[in-house]
């Protein structure tokens, strides 16, 4: 599934948009390997050209998905990466890994469980260690479950996604800010259901708005320190996330989108690069929908 990343394309067709087969994945986080078709990562398509160049980028869930196509291509434009994951993502994470050292970028790897403070504290004093800085943060680590009815989802279940989608990510801003100079990014991954929530996915959504909140908030706090901070919503994307959700079929997963199929990661990365990049210097406290036409 690869695409020439410089002729003009029909969208609707430019990837896969018949039926995804029916799968499913026994828990979260989801594997890369277990998922059909497998997403595209902007591994053959993505070219660099320098926008990045010298930066130091922590990236939380940069194993697979939208985190591993970020990942592959701040490397490829000049960044030296560290990514986060949870353990059992290890093999996901060293082909990430991989896919970024074979630039000549330095990427350290991080397996530890953000939800628990100390490892959240630790990934970015890692970094600072490793790197020698950072200069742009993405949060971007996520949990999701399809549930059946407020009056069946379990409180633990609630809180394991505020814990991750949004504790975590106020835990890891807070250790950042004092390592972050003028000119440096945050960049959080949002999503469409921030706005137009699902009913099986409330709990989700209601972490996504919040995080909405968070941007804008932020960005007001530490425009005074130089430091922008920004969002990315997406849509319906595919990664391993999605047959690992719980839902009741995935066949369909994207179809209703005004483009008609779901995105690739490779979609989004330049999303990303654009926020971090000195092309958006006057950008911040603002979310960019990358939603097939879905209204944001």
């Amino acid at each position: 599934m690869t695409t020439d990343p410089y002729t003009q394309q029909d969208p609707r067709t430019k990837y896969r948009h018949s039926d995804l087969p029916e799968q499913e994945q026994s828990d979260q986080p989801g594997l890369t390997g277990e998922t059909s078709p497998e997403p595209d990562h902007g591994e053959e398509s993505w070219v660099g050209h320098g926008r990045l160049k010298g930066r130091k980028t922590l990236i939380t869930g940069g194993d697979s998905g939208i985190g591993r196509a970020v990942a592959i291509a701040f490397a490829r434009e000049g960044s030296d990466i560290a990514i986060a994951y949870l353990p059992e993502e290890e093999e996901d994470a060293q082909v990430s890994a991989r896919h970024v050292r074979e630039t000549g970028r330095q990427c350290a790897t991080y397996p530890v469980d953000i939800t628990e403070e100390d490892a959240a504290v630790g990934i970015v004093r890692r970094t600072v260690e490793d790197l020698g800085g950072i200069d742009v943060l993405i949060l971007n680590a996520a949990y999701q479950r399809a549930r059946h009815g407020v009056d069946s989802t379990p409180t633990a279940e609630v809180r394991k996604v505020f814990e991750t989608n949004l504790i975590a990510h106020i835990v890891i801003t807070r250790e950042a800010v004092p390592h972050l100079n003028p000119g440096a990014s945050i960049i959080v991954t949002t999503s469409i259901q921030a706005v137009g929530p699902k009913p099986e996915l409330f709990d989700y959504a209601m972490s996504k708005a919040a995080q909405v909140a968070f941007i804008e908030s932020m960005a007001a706090e530490l425009a005074e320190k130089g430091v922008r901070v920004n969002g990315v919503a997406p849509g319906p994307i595919w990664t391993p996330l999605i047959p690992a959700t719980g839902f009741d079929g995935v066949a369909q997963f994207g179809q209703d989108t005004p483009l008609g199929r779901p995105g690739q990661p490779a979609e989004l990365a330049g999303a990303y690069v654009y926020l971090a990049s000195e092309e958006a210097s006057y950008v911040s406290g603002s979310v960019i929908p990358v939603t097939g036409g879905k209204g944001f």
